[in-house]
C-alpha cells in the first residue's frame, strides 16, 4: 500500500521546478494542484512567483492545468487571476480527475506530470493515473481541517521514508 504515496520527485518548492528539467523529462503538460501548491490556501489570488514561474512554463511552451479537489465555483475564482484552465472535483486520491484531464486535454501519460503538496491526495491520485508525481512542500503552515487531518495520516505513512528534499527534479537513483 505504501507505493502509491511514493512520489517520483521532492522539491522544495513548486517554483524551483524550471521548465528545462521539465522539458528533459518530456513534459509538455504540468497537472498541479491549487491550495498550498500554487497558491496558499487562504489567499487564492496568487502572488509574483506563481506568476513568473508560469510565465517561464509559457516561454518553454509547457502547458498547466489545475487539477483541484475544490468546487468549481472555489477553483474558477483562484484560477481567472492564474489564466489557467481547470478540473474541480477532482476527487483525489482517486485518478478520476487526472484521468478526465488526459482524456479532455488529448493528452499521454508520458508526457505529464503531477505537482502536489499532499501524499495522501496529490501522489496517490498521480500514482493510481500511473504518472509522474512531485511533491512539494506546502505553501502555508496552516491548513484547513481535512488537509491537517489527511497530513496526519501521511506522517504516519511515511515516518521511515521521508526522502530529501531537493531544489529542482532530481531523478531517483
Amino acid at each position: 500500500m505504501r507505493g502509491i504515496y511514493k512520489p517520483t520527485y521532492r522539491v522544495k518548492r513548486v517554483w524551483g521546478i524550471s521548465a528545462q528539467a521539465l522539458k528533459d523529462r518530456g513534459i509538455t503538460t504540468v497537472l498541479a494542484d491549487l491550495d498550498n501548491t500554487l497558491v496558499a490556501w487562504n489567499r487564492p489570488e496568487g502572488d509574483k512567483d506563481f506568476f513568473v514561474w508560469h510565465e517561464k512554463l509559457l516561454d518553454a511552451k509547457i502547458n498547466l492545468i489545475v487539477v483541484s479537489n475544490n468546487s468549481t465555483k472555489r477553483v474558477k475564482r483562484a484560477v481567472k487571476a492564474l489564466g489557467v484552465p481547470f478540473e474541480s472535483w477532482a476527487f483525489k486520491p482517486f485518478p478520476r480527475g487526472i484521468k478526465k484531464t488526459l482524456r479532455d486535454f488529448d493528452l499521454s501519460k508520458d508526457e505529464v506530470i503531477m505537482i502536489g503538496d499532499q501524499i495522501m491526495t496529490d501522489v496517490a491520485a498521480s500514482n493510481l493515473a500511473g504518472i509522474r508525481s512531485v511533491l512539494v512542500r506546502p505553501l502555508t503552515v496552516t491548513d484547513s481541517l481535512p488537509t491537517r487531518i489527511n497530513r496526519t495520516f501521511a506522517k504516519l505513512i511515511t515516518k521511515n521514508n521521508k526522502g530529501k528534499w531537493e531544489d529542482d527534479l532530481v531523478d531517483p537513483k
